[in-house]
């Protein structure tokens, strides 16, 4: 009688062992799932590299990493702060789609400028384009 109880004590043991290692394996593949996940979604695509500005805090050279999803303002919630007056509190907005980055004004006042033209509706840039937001300018360097 002993050894039945015995036996039975060690295989539960081991049952409740496989069983926590079976959670332990799903909980480290969900993290590896999630890892990669918000790698993705904050990996760097590219940036936006001030050519000119006027507002004493972007110098020519500094680079803005790009999202995504990107805005551009003179509010500190964007991801690309500018601080400068000619600048509405949310100017423009960089988004990725299907692998092409739009370029949508966010009905500013003084408006978005692609390559030195008006932007009126959401527009495809390519590398090297140059975008003007107030008097600052920032040229888009994408990476491959």
């Amino acid at each position: 009688m002993d050894v039945i109880l015995f036996a039975l004590r060690v295989a539960a043991a081991l049952l409740l062992m496989a069983f926590v290692g079976a959670v332990l394996v799903m909980l480290w593949r969900d993290f590896q799932a999630v890892s990669q996940e918000i790698d993705t979604r904050t990996r760097r695509r590219g940036r936006l590299v001030v050519l000119h500005s006027t507002d004493g805090i972007n110098l020519p050279g500094k680079s803005f990493p790009l999202l995504p999803l990107t805005t551009l303002g003179r509010s500190p919630s964007n991801t690309v702060h500018l601080d400068d007056v000619f600048a509405s509190a949310e100017h423009a907005m960089l988004t990725l789609r299907s692998g092409q980055w739009w370029l949508e004004d966010r009905g500013s006042s003084n408006g978005t400028r692609l390559n030195g033209y008006r932007v009126e509706e959401p527009i495809v840039l390519s590398a090297g384009d140059v975008i003007g937001i107030g008097q600052i300018e920032l040229k888009l360097e994408l990476e491959e």
